[in-house]
């Protein structure tokens, strides 16, 4: 009866520090709201929202405002804590920035201001050789993965570029750009003993199974960074602790939610505890992909992405994500940092397609994108 001719619901129940769903009253009241069908403001966020990890296990009002204070919390931005929180506003209580380097927080949205100053820059000296030479191994039938995955590694800067495939499939490679190689697996060993070449990108269309856990050893061996995905992580299903050891932090694995249930196996646990377990395990770089994609390093940092639109929802955009990756480590970004910038720039030049978006246009947006960045706009 409390809602009884409002026009207007002020949230301010539960904040963001609630650990356990809303029972009793409490409970009844939210749902009440909820389907009150009045706008609601929440404070800090709307009550039974979890700020830790954005989940809710019980009953929330969605906001159309959510109004919090100092710094946002992981709730806003992990799903489905930001749909619920509606437009998030920071608003400033007085609380001294200086607070921060006593807190040494470890989980950061993603935004140019973590990695911008890493971000790498052609130089009027520099020549081709200069920009990396990255190296990115194909099957024989799929070749569309690896051929977008390629593209993306160029448009981002890599001076040279790679394709190792075999012989069935090198003309499809060559037709589709000039700028890139395509060579025999005959060649592979070779590649992998010239230290002028590396990174590499083990995974799209390269068919799962022993040959591609025998050519992430090689990598590795060879003391090359590695960027691991689709077909790359099929291969080590269930077996995660085989790349305990493998990897080290400048190597990047890119798993969807599926394939990282596939290699770490299913469980319970928030998925932002768990992309950092995953980095910890294998001591390596982990993107686990989606609306709310998180950047996890195995020291235990982790970056949530807020900007990418549904309209990469689409095939292939995950193997252009990859290449971007693959694009800046090769220009010798680290491999958390290229990490982060790569999911940052994958969102921007979605945004800026708009509508109809397919992969291919997410790599032609690219440069612009970078233009921006880099102030040449």
């Amino acid at each position: 009866a409390v809602l009884d001719g409002a026009g207007l619901i002020v949230d301010a129940l539960f904040g963001a520090g609630l650990n356990r769903a809303p029972e009793g009253k409490a409970a009844t009241l939210i749902e009440a709201a909820a389907g009150s069908g009045l706008p609601v403001v929440a404070v800090d966020v709307p009550s039974g929202l979890f700020g830790d990890d954005g989940s809710a296990p019980g009953p929330v009002a969605p906001a159309a405002l959510t109004v919090t204070f100092f710094r946002r919390k992981p709730g806003h931005l992990l799903l489905p804590g930001r749909t619920l929180c509606g437009e998030t506003r920071v608003a400033d209580i007085g609380i001294d920035a200086l607070v921060l380097d006593a807190i040494g927080p470890r989980l950061h949205e993603n935004g140019p201001a973590l990695w911008r100053a890493a971000l790498p820059q052609a130089a009027p000296a520099q020549h081709k050789y200069d920009r990396g030479h990255p190296l990115i191994l194909a099957g024989g039938s799929l070749t569309g993965a690896a051929r977008l995955a390629a593209r993306a590694a160029r448009r981002t800067g890599a001076g040279l570029l790679t394709v190792v495939a075999p012989e069935s499939a090198l003309p499809a490679f060559r037709a589709d750009w000039p700028g890139a190689m395509a060579l025999p697996t005959e060649r592979w060993d070779g590649l992998l003993a010239d230290r002028r070449l590396g990174p590499v990108l083990i995974g799209p269309g390269g068919g799962a199974g022993p040959a591609l856990r025998q050519a992430v050893a090689a990598v590795r061996d060879a003391g090359k960074s590695l960027v691991l995905d689709a077909d790359g992580l099929a291969s080590y299903a269930g077996e995660p602790q085989a790349l305990a050891g493998l990897l080290d932090a400048d190597c990047v694995l890119t798993p969807h939610q599926g394939e990282f249930d596939r290699l770490f196996g299913k469980a319970e646990a928030p998925r932002l505890v768990r992309a950092l377990q995953a980095a910890a395990a294998v001591g390596a770089v982990v993107v686990l992909k989606g609306a709310d994609t998180i950047i996890a390093a195995p020291d235990g940092h982790a970056v949530v992405n807020a900007n990418a639109p549904p309209t990469l929802a689409t095939g292939g955009t995950g193997d252009v994500l990859a290449g971007i990756v693959l694009g800046l480590t090769a220009q010798g970004m680290p491999g958390f940092e290229a990490a982060c910038a790569a999911v940052w720039l994958h969102g921007a030049a979605a945004q800026q397609v708009g509508a109809g978006l397919i992969a291919e246009d997410v790599i032609d947006a690219l440069p612009k994108v970078l233009d921006r960045l880099l102030d040449r706009l």
